[in-house]
C-alpha cells in the first residue's frame, strides 16, 4: 500500500475508512487511555450492541487516520462514532442521540428509510443526480418547490437554467440578433416594404410555450426513472428526516439514507423603500405578459447586461444603473469592451448611483415609475422616470429556511451558501451539496448537471470520479458575446506574477459585417500564457460573435493543456471567428497595434 501521507495513500485510507463504516454496524475511532472513548464503549457494552473499535493510539497510522477522519466529517477529536453508516459524533452527541431516542433508531438499521436519496431542489443539477442514482437501483425522491416573486410569478420542474435563466435568455436574445440581422439584410440584397416591428407578446408566448414542453419532459423522465416526485418546500427536522409542505400547506414526512441539497439561488432585492412592491427580476422578465417599455436596469452582473442587451435589441430604450465595474469576476479588459460595444449600440449608462427609492407614478402594465439614486462617490443624487425597473444585483443562495441548522450543517453566515469538500461532502457526512449553493465554486448549470451525476455514481455506483471545477469554459450573451475559459488577466496576474505571464492579443472583424460596414474593430480575443510552463494557455477570452461556440472547442484543448506553440501550429478554417486564435502574433507588452482593415 502506498505511504498514508501521499495524495493516493490519502484516497486509498478514505477508501477503507468508508468500507469499514459501510460493512460494520457501529464504529468507534478511539484512543484507548481516553475517559470519553471510554464512556462511550461502556454505553454501547450496556445496551448489549457489538461495536467495532479502531483504537488510534495503538495504530501506526492512527494520526493519519484521525486527519482523514476530520476531512470526512469536520471532527477532529474522538470518540468519532459512526452507527448504520451515519456519523453521530462525539461522546457528547453519542449521548445525546441516546437520550433523546435517536441511537435507538440508528442502531434499527437502515430499513427504518424510505428512500436511499432525497434531493432537495428539481434544477439541473437534482435531476441529474436523481436520475443517475434511481438508473443505479437506488429509491429517490425529488422535492422542488418555486416560492412566488412578490410580483407572483411561478414556474414549473427544471429550475431556474429552464424557467428563469439560461434558456430563455439566449432565446431573447436570438429574438434581439435577428432584428440586427434584418438591418443588415438590406446590405446583401433583400428588399422589404413592410413596417418591421417586434411583438412581444408573441415572443414570450412562443418562448413559455417551449419551457412548458420541458416542464413536462422533466416529469415524464423522472416518472419513467421511478423517482417519486413531490411539487414540495422541503426542509430537515432531523438529520435523516425531512418535512415536505406542499402549495396548500399539507405536510407529510420522509427519511432518506442520504440527502443532496440542489436548492440553487433566487434574485437579490435592493433593501430600498419600493424594490419588492414596483420593481420585477429575471424571475419576472421571461414570462411578463406586456412589453416592459423604457427600461431601467440596475446592477452590472452578467445577468443584468444580458437582459439590458436583448431589450435594446428588440427596439426598447434601457437604461444601465452601474454601481462600481462591469462583469465582476470576469476579465475587466473584456468586460469593459463589452460594456462599450453596448454603449455605441443604443444601451445608456449611469456609472456610479444607486437607487435610494422607488415610486408609483401610474400603475399599467406598464405603468410609470420614479426612481431616485445616489452618487457612490458624492451627495449628488438623480431622478427618472421609467416604465420598468429591473433589479440584477447579484443572486443569493436558498438555504436559510430548509432547516440546515437542526442537522448541523455548517453554512458561510456572509453568502449563505455551503462549503463541501472536493466530494460535494457537507460537514455532515450524510449530507450533500451541488450547484449554485456551493461556497467558491462557479455557478452554471452544466457543473451542477456534471456534479449531480458523478457525485450518485460515487454514492451508489462505486465510481471515485469527482467533478473537475478547473478550466470551466463560460458566455455571456451580451449583444457582443463574451465566451472565456479558464483564468481572467487580473487572475493569471495574482497567481504566477505579471513577469510570468504572456498574453496575445488581436482584433478581429467577422466577414459577414463586412458589407453592412459596421463595428470593424469590436471583436477582441486574447490569450494569457504562462511562460514558466512552455506558455501553456490558462485563460482564453473572445468577444464576438457565437463566442460560446468558439470557446467550447478550445476549452477541451486548454483540458489537455495545449500551448502557444500548439496553438500556432492549428491550421485555421477561413474565413471564421475562431481562426484567429491561431494567427495571433502580437503580443500586449510589445505594444503593437492591433487594427484589423479586413477579414
Amino acid at each position: 500500500m502506498p505511504p498514508t501521507g501521499s495524495d493516493s495513500g490519502r484516497e486509498e485510507l478514505k477508501g477503507r475508512l468508508k468500507q469499514l463504516i459501510e460493512n460494520k454496524r457501529v464504529v468507534v475511532f478511539s484512543k484507548s487511555s481516553c475517559p470519553f472513548c471510554i464512556q462511550v464503549k461502556q454505553l454501547f457494552k450496556s445496551l448489549d450492541v457489538q461495536c467495532h473499535v479502531e483504537e488510534l493510539d495503538l495504530q501506526d497510522d492512527g494520526v493519519t487516520i484521525q486527519d482523514v477522519l476530520f476531512e470526512m466529517t469536520g471532527q477532529k477529536t474522538v470518540p468519532n462514532v459512526f452507527v448504520n453508516k451515519s456519523h453521530v459524533g462525539g461522546c457528547d452527541k453519542t449521548l445525546e442521540a441516546h437520550k433523546n431516542g435517536l441511537l435507538k433508531k440508528l442502531l434499527e438499521g437502515e430499513e427504518k428509510y424510505d428512500y436511499d436519496l432525497i434531493v432537495i431542489g428539481g434544477g439541473s443539477g437534482g435531476l441529474a443526480c436523481s436520475k443517475e442514482a434511481a438508473s443505479l437501483g437506488k429509491k429517490v425522491m425529488v422535492l422542488d418547490f418555486v416560492v412566488p416573486t412578490p410580483q407572483g410569478t411561478t414556474w414549473g420542474l427544471g429550475g431556474t437554467c429552464v424557467n428563469v435563466g439560461c434558456i430563455p435568455k439566449k432565446l431573447m436574445h436570438q429574438a434581439a440578433l435577428h432584428g440586427h440581422s434584418l438591418q443588415d439584410s438590406r446590405k446583401f440584397g433583400w428588399e422589404f416594404s413592410e413596417k418591421v416591428q417586434h411583438n412581444w407578446e408573441a415572443m414570450t408566448e412562443a418562448i413559455q410555450n417551449y419551457i412548458g414542453s420541458l416542464n413536462w419532459g422533466y416529469r415524464v423522465a423522472l416518472r419513467d426513472k421511478a423517482v417519486t416526485y413531490l411539487n414540495s418546500f422541503g426542509e430537515f427536522v432531523e438529520p435523516h428526516k425531512i418535512k415536505a409542505t406542499d402549495k396548500r400547506g399539507k405536510e407529510t414526512f420522509h427519511t432518506a439514507a442520504y440527502f443532496v441539497l440542489a436548492t440553487g439561488e433566487r434574485p437579490r432585492y435592493l433593501g430600498v423603500p419600493g424594490d419588492k412592491e414596483y420593481c420585477i427580476t429575471s424571475d419576472d422578465l421571461f414570462s411578463l405578459s406586456y412589453c416592459p417599455g423604457k427600461t431601467l436596469v440596475v446592477g452590472a452582473s452578467y445577468v443584468a447586461l444580458e437582459c439590458a442587451g436583448f431589450l435594446a435589441g428588440i427596439g426598447l430604450d434601457v437604461t444601465v444603473m452601474v454601481r462600481s465595474i462591469l462583469l465582476r469576476g470576469f476579465d475587466q479588459q473584456m468586460a469593459n469592451n463589452a460594456g462599450k460595444y453596448m454603449e455605441e449600440n443604443g444601451v445608456k449608462f449611469i456609472k456610479k448611483f444607486v437607487p435610494t427609492k422607488i415610486e408609483q407614478l401610474e400603475a399599467g402594465q406598464p405603468g410609470r415609475l420614479k426612481v431616485t439614486a445616489k452618487s457612490t462617490e458624492s451627495e449628488d443624487t438623480i431622478q427618472g422616470e421609467y416604465n420598468t425597473v429591473l433589479i440584477a444585483v447579484g443572486r443569493d443562495a436558498c438555504t436559510g429556511k430548509i432547516g440546515l441548522e437542526k442537522v448541523g450543517v455548517k453554512v458561510n453566515e456572509k453568502n449563505g451558501k455551503i462549503p463541501v469538500n472536493d466530494e460535494e461532502q457537507t460537514n455532515v457526512p450524510h449530507v450533500y451539496a451541488i450547484g449554485d449553493i456551493l461556497d467558491g465554486k462557479l455557478e452554471l448549470t452544466p457543473i451542477a448537471i456534471q456534479a449531480g451525476k458523478l457525485l450518485a455514481r460515487r454514492l451508489f455506483g462505486g465510481s471515485s470520479i469527482k467533478c473537475d471545477y478547473i478550466n470551466v469554459p463560460t458566455t455571456v450573451f451580451t449583444p457582443l458575446e463574451y465566451g472565456c475559459c479558464g483564468l481572467s488577466e487580473e487572475k493569471a496576474i495574482e497567481f504566477y506574477g505579471e513577469g510570468s505571464i504572456e498574453v496575445y492579443h488581436s482584433n478581429f472583424w467577422p466577414l459577414e459585417w463586412t458589407v453592412p460596414g459596421g463595428s470593424n474593430n469590436s471583436c477582441y480575443s486574447k490569450i494569457i500564457c504562462n511562460k514558466l510552463d512552455r506558455e501553456r494557455i490558462v485563460g482564453l477570452h473572445v468577444l464576438g460573435p457565437n463566442a460560446g461556440e468558439i470557446t467550447q472547442g478550445f476549452a477541451a484543448a486548454m483540458k489537455c493543456g495545449i500551448t502557444k506553440e500548439q496553438l500556432d501550429s492549428t491550421i485555421g478554417i477561413h474565413p471564421t471567428c475562431a481562426e484567429v486564435f491561431t494567427t495571433m502574433e502580437i503580443s500586449k507588452r510589445s505594444g503593437a497595434d492591433i487594427t484589423q482593415r479586413g477579414c
